[in-house]
């Protein structure tokens, strides 16, 4: 018998971080994601990026990391500010766990319309 292979039409879509996957989040989701990274000490940082370049270039930083930031208040109006900067740029939020030295958590809040 020879070996038959099927080929279906899977479409591979070009996602973002870990809950590319997932429906958008909504507002309250974005704040139990920001109260995630306070609660674990991590400190936000905010970065933003066109979508042409968002899958082969580092995205550049919005200011500098908000070391010791516990004012989630803070955190919304930066992600605001930045996206309000750049409205044609995808804006992630990361939470940089300083114990480890890596990202504890990385997700996109804005993202813009290619």
């Amino acid at each position: 018998m020879a070996y038959q292979q099927t080929q279906g039409d899977f479409q591979t879509m070009a996602t973002l971080e870990t809950f590319g996957f997932l429906p958008k989040f909504s507002q309250e989701e974005i704040n139990a994601q920001i109260a995630y990274i306070i609660a674990n000490g991590w400190t936000p940082g905010i970065e933003h990026e066109h979508p042409d370049n968002a899958y082969d270039h580092y995205w550049t930083m919005w200011k500098l990391p908000m070391f010791g930031e516990t004012d989630m208040g803070h955190i919304l109006s930066e992600l605001e500010a930045c996206h309000r900067s750049y409205p044609d740029h995808h804006v992630r939020l990361t939470g940089y766990d300083n114990y480890t030295q890596s990202q504890g958590s990385a997700f996109v809040v804005f993202e813009a319309r290619r």
